[in-house]
């Protein structure tokens, strides 16, 4: 039989970033720098807004309002679409909708699917791991979110430990996409990799990519899926408990980058089996940070009648904001025992 070995990560700290975008990386640690980010949206902002207006077919003054996001995120990028916005704004004399980052990921399942309110919603990208109940348009219950890294970037931060950029299949893949591609090959019962925030020691040569690598990508890969599903049943059992879902057809939405990862969809869909829930996931184009779910937002808003501002002085940008109403100490106080599901993925 073959040997497991216990794997003891000691991840590198570090700044936490959207995944999105790909020309703004550094290639050597596998992260956005934000002053780097700032100046390609700089250059590239005025004409992307333009390729827009030309592939819908129609001019600016056809517009009903514009919507942007202000909040959380890069302050440094934030800003300079936050700047040109409010530039259209007063140039074509329309409203603004001011867009909620997390809020927009979450709502993007609606212009897919036809999902009435409320559902659960699981985020979890680069930056953010939560999970929130949508009660409306702009009606958030948070009842839980990550209490250090998200699981993007924890994926992140071990494929640059593993050095998969030097890997010929996965040197031109994020680091997360590059783990579950690298996973397929590996054997996850090779390693138990112990729970996150113990003491660990460093477990690979420094610069080498080890011949293990696939089996480490396989271990890390199932650890993290299996987190996030035990955190997400807590989530689906307090939710039914108070009647805040409903006790059939309830549905849970995975959204945000890492949700475009299909092992956690499968480990996901374990637990809306055993739950009596549906899974609806956004296409993967849809789930990492994109223009779309934006507009999307904007229109849901537009729609409601909810956030449409026609002075814009006081308009800020915020790079760190909470989401919605936080009851995770409710959740906390109800003490859930979560039953043991077999995960054979």
């Amino acid at each position: 039989m073959k040997e497991r070995k216990e794997v003891k990560m000691n991840f590198e700290s570090g700044e936490l970033f959207d995944a999105a975008n790909r020309d703004d990386r550094d290639k050597r640690k596998s992260g956005i720098i934000p002053p780097v980010a700032q100046q390609l949206h700089r250059e590239n902002i005025q004409r992307i807004v333009q390729e827009a207006l030309s592939a819908s077919s129609i001019s600016p003054s056809d517009l009903s309002a514009i919507a942007t996001t202000i909040k959380p995120g890069l302050a440094l990028s934030l800003g300079v679409g936050l700047s040109f916005s409010l530039q259209l704004v007063g140039q074509l004399k329309k409203p603004f909708i001011p867009i909620h980052h997390m809020e927009a990921h979450a709502l993007t399942i609606r212009l897919t699917n036809k999902v009435e309110f409320p559902f659960l919603v699981l985020l979890i990208s680069g930056g953010h791991c939560l999970l929130a109940l949508v009660q409306g348009v702009s009606d958030f219950l948070l009842l839980g979110k990550s209490l250090d890294i998200a699981p993007g970037d924890m994926l992140d931060k071990v494929a640059r430990r593993l050095f998969l950029v030097k890997h010929p299949e996965c040197s031109t893949m994020s680091g997360g996409k590059a783990i579950e591609h690298l996973a397929k090959q590996g054997n996850r019962f090779h390693f138990d990799i112990t729970p996150p925030l113990q003491r660990a020691k460093n477990c690979i040569e420094q610069g080498q990519i080890l011949s293990s690598a696939a089996d480490i990508a396989a271990a890390v890969q199932h650890i993290t899926a299996c987190h996030i599903v035990k955190r997400t049943h807590r989530a689906i059992l307090f939710c039914k408990q108070r009647d805040l879902l409903p006790q059939n057809n309830a549905v849970l939405v995975a959204s945000g980058g890492v949700a475009s990862n299909f092992y956690i969809r499968r480990a996901l869909e374990i637990v809306t089996n055993a739950t009596q829930c549906t899974l609806l996931c956004p296409p993967p184009r849809l789930c990492t940070d994109n223009g779309i779910m934006i507009a999307w937002n904007g229109i849901e808003r537009l729609r409601a009648g909810m956030g449409i501002l026609h002075d814009i002085e006081d308009i800020r940008y915020e790079p760190k904001c909470p989401l919605g109403v936080d009851i995770s100490k409710e959740v906390e106080e109800a003490a859930i025992k979560v039953p043991r599901l077999k995960m054979n993925l």
